[in-house]
């Protein structure tokens, strides 16, 4: 039998030249139509984080929604959303990071985060760090802790990891490219 890790590099789709030429997109949402998979996909981050204290977990837009919401049911604890700037209705906290080209900022409402709670950022992938650098930055904000990172994917050769590591040693990545 293939280990978890095996099938997720075997399911995620390569698109290549997506969104610009010369990038070579990964594309999880084949993953999304095996319910099996997914459930020991989840089954394998509640495992990695079973002896770190989590309190809520942030779910940054979009993907990080799809397993985050599981995994905040699973553990019985809150699931805390990171938009793109204007998307929550209600009053925000937000924070403005740099991209290669330009800038971005990411929301959180206001009183999403309890202070002192311990709080698992989660993203489909990490690429370059900044948005889970900002959703970290955001949970700061609200006198959050960081207990750590999970992603189904790292692009390794981006560094990411390089921005998010200051926060918690504890980052988890499923696959690597």
């Amino acid at each position: 039998m293939k280990s978890l890790s095996d099938q997720i590099l075997s399911t995620v789709r390569e698109v290549p030249d997506f969104p610009k030429k010369g990038i070579n997109f990964k594309d999880i949402t084949p993953i999304l139509e095996n319910p099996k998979l997914c459930r020991e996909i989840v089954d394998e981050f509640i495992s990695r984080f079973s002896k770190t204290k989590i309190d809520a977990i942030v779910g940054i837009e979009s993907r990080g929604f799809l397993f985050g919401m599981t995994l905040a049911m699973r553990l019985n604890i809150p699931f805390i959303t990171v938009r793109k700037k204007g998307k929550l209705p209600y009053k925000t906290v937000s924070y403005r990071y740099e991209l290669e080209y330009g800038s971005a900022e990411m929301e959180m409402h206001v009183d999403t985060v309890k202070p002192g709670w311990k709080v698992l950022i989660h993203d489909d992938l990490l690429a370059t760090g900044g948005t889970a650098a900002a959703a970290a930055e955001l949970v700061k904000m609200q006198k959050g802790k960081i207990a750590g990172f999970a992603f189904l994917v790292e692009l390794s050769f981006l560094d990411g990891i390089k921005k998010i590591n200051g926060y918690s040693d504890k980052i988890v990545a499923l696959v690597r490219y």
